[in-house]
């Protein structure tokens, strides 16, 4: 595991904060601030942003910290914070519009909570910028390379969505996170369908 860098960090902290202040709130803060549809009256603009910093549960919230020290850390310490700031931000709205165009299609009136958008464009990222580096699972232990631990996820994602044989999880969000993460990089580094390299 790399060593916390300070944006990374402050995202663990408010995550975990806001987390137990929903808990202490009886869920308050996941009615005004999770992604609710559009067609919702419950819906407000700021939440394609704050949906990200709300958990169902536990183990939701413990899996994306783990994934955002993970990948977080180390492409914090290459791109420097303002950079990995504006990439994460791109990852959590990118999701949050693929998930309300997906809600919107499907009359769903669910609303959606958690960083899993965000951190599944840092898993693309991770997987961009050190395709060969070596990821070990947690369940089952089994070690790959990061493009390939990323191919397998972006297709069981797909999979998981299009099926719907999860049900309760946002995984077009997720989908919607890595597509954001991945156009970002591109633009970055002025490739199609963007222009010249970005500094």
């Amino acid at each position: 595991m790399p060593p916390l860098s300070p944006v990374t960090q402050a995202l663990l902290l408010i995550n975990v904060a806001m987390f137990f202040l929903d808990q202490l709130t009886q869920h308050q803060l996941t009615q005004w601030m999770a992604l609710w549809p559009a067609t919702s009256p419950s819906f407000y603009p700021f939440q394609i942003v704050t949906y990200a910093f709300l958990h169902g549960g536990f183990g939701h919230l413990f899996f994306n910290m783990l994934g955002l020290w993970m990948f977080g850390a180390e492409l914090e310490r290459v791109w420097g914070a303002p950079r990995f700031i504006r990439f994460y931000t791109a990852s959590v709205l990118s999701a949050a519009a693929t998930q309300l165009i997906v809600t919107w299609l499907l009359g769903s009136f669910y609303p959606t909570v958690g960083a899993s958008g965000g951190i599944f464009g840092l898993l693309l990222a991770f997987g961009m910028m050190f395709p060969n580096r070596t990821i070990v699972l947690l369940i089952p232990p089994i070690p790959m390379k990061a493009k390939t631990f990323v191919a397998v996820y972006g297709a069981l994602e797909l999979f998981l969505g299009v099926t719907g044989t999860q049900e309760g999880v946002a995984h077009f969000a997720h989908l919607g996170g890595m597509l954001g993460g991945y156009l970002m990089i591109r633009y970055w580094r002025g490739q199609p369908p963007f222009g010249r390299r970005r500094r």
